[in-house]
């Protein structure tokens, strides 16, 4: 009896641990950060990949922070909306203690192991966790602007993985910074749309104009246009050691096109389903995107 109801607790703990740093939001953005890395390293030795190993640890670390610190300041509201509701702290499973602990845990992990990797990525990875906790969280409920503020940290990731492959910040890290950065206002735009109802009855206002109507979609239409800009600009030669022959270059803004395609039929429909399409679309295409960019390198 005792090792069954052990086992059951091991794995309410394991539960709770990866709802409260968001495991699966969690992991992508580690995958931003690899990518990142991959595309700054000169080669693949033993050493690029224990830091690589590192910068996933710490990456995840710091972005579970941030996600454990939103649900405490969010505790109350998430209590209010259908699909936050049952998180570990508003079911009542995990305490606001024991959520405080295991971020402040996983900020000082996060920060020591990119400490060692170099003093440049704890320093973008305190200010993500700054940014996103200490002014993102707390505009969500007060402007649509706090989109446009969460896409700084939101943006750092790719851009970290250059910086700890290489150790500085230019135009390289900058570029990967923009692409993610106009990536993200569709991508939550949309999120927004298709959970409009139930992200107002937690007082969360995050489409532009503040409605599902056609001011919202033009607008995601203009920053996936500059999202598809952004992501071909390495093909110009102007954004020194990151570059992307032609032929890559093409298939980014064939994905550019994919996702444009998607925005503009939410403008055309303007419904929820119209929205999560462009959502999930919008997933897969950051991911593919970055794959393009990493073969591009490696196989040049």
């Amino acid at each position: 009896m005792s090792t069954t109801t052990t086992t059951f607790s091991l794995k309410s703990v394991f539960v709770d641990f990866k709802e409260i740093t968001k495991a699966g939001l969690a992991i992508s953005v580690v995958f931003s950060s690899i990518a990142g890395y991959l595309l700054g390293v000169d080669t693949i030795n033993q050493a690029t990949i224990t830091t690589l190993i590192m910068l996933a640890i710490g990456g995840y670390c710091m972005v579970g922070a941030s996600n454990a610190y939103n649900q405490i300041i969010e505790k109350d509201l998430d209590a209010l909306m259908d699909r936050t509701r049952n998180r570990p702290i508003p079911s009542g499973r995990m305490s606001t203690t024991t959520a405080f602990i295991i971020a402040s845990i996983l900020t000082v992990i996060g920060i020591v192991i990119l400490y060692n990797i170099n003093e440049k990525s704890a320093m973008f990875g305190a200010i993500s966790i700054f940014l996103y906790t200490s002014v993102y969280t707390p505009l969500k409920t007060k402007t649509p602007l706090s989109v446009f503020v969460g896409a700084f940290p939101g943006a750092i990731p790719f851009m970290l993985g250059w910086v700890a492959a290489r150790g500085e910040f230019g135009i390289e890290a900058g570029t990967l910074f923009l692409i993610q950065f106009f990536w993200q206002f569709p991508h939550f735009w949309s999120i927004g749309w298709f959970l409009y109802d139930d992200y107002k009855k937690g007082g969360f206002y995050m489409l532009p104009s503040g409605e599902k109507d056609k001011s919202t979609a033009m607008q995601t239409i203009l920053y996936t246009i500059w999202l598809i800009v952004a992501s071909i600009l390495p093909s110009f030669g102007y954004t020194g050691q990151l570059f992307l022959t032609p032929i890559s270059a093409v298939m980014v803004l064939l994905l550019g096109f994919w996702m444009l395609f998607y925005a503009v039929k939410l403008y055309q429909n303007k419904t929820d389903k119209a929205a999560k399409t462009l959502m999930l679309v919008s997933v897969s295409y950051i991911s593919l995107l970055q794959l393009v960019y990493i073969l591009d390198k490696f196989l040049r």
